[in-house]
């Protein structure tokens, strides 16, 4: 029988960007090499630029590492919400 493998993405909802952006930034540094893809969204055009953004992480090894970021993450800051989706599969 082969392994299960999985993705494992990880929603980050930031409501002061400009406020909370440094500490999300310096423990995604820290778990950097488990991180395969990052994208920032925000709410932007040429007269506003939104104050509150979203930034999903596909997460690469072990679980628990993405496990202690999350922990980590939610213990920034009343206010930065943490989620994530895991999905198993044979293969």
């Amino acid at each position: 029988m082969k392994p299960k493998k999985m993705h494992s993405v990880v929603g980050i909802h930031i409501p002061n960007r400009f406020n909370q952006a440094p500490g999300v930034q310096k423990i995604l540094t820290e778990y950097g090499c488990s991180i395969k893809t990052r994208l920032g969204l925000h709410e932007t055009n040429k007269e506003y630029c939104a104050i509150n953004g979203l930034i999903l992480l596909e997460m690469f090894g072990p679980e628990n590492d993405m496990k202690e970021m999350i922990a980590k993450l939610k213990a920034l800051d009343a206010g930065i919400d943490v989620q994530q989706m895991i999905f198993k599969y044979k293969g």
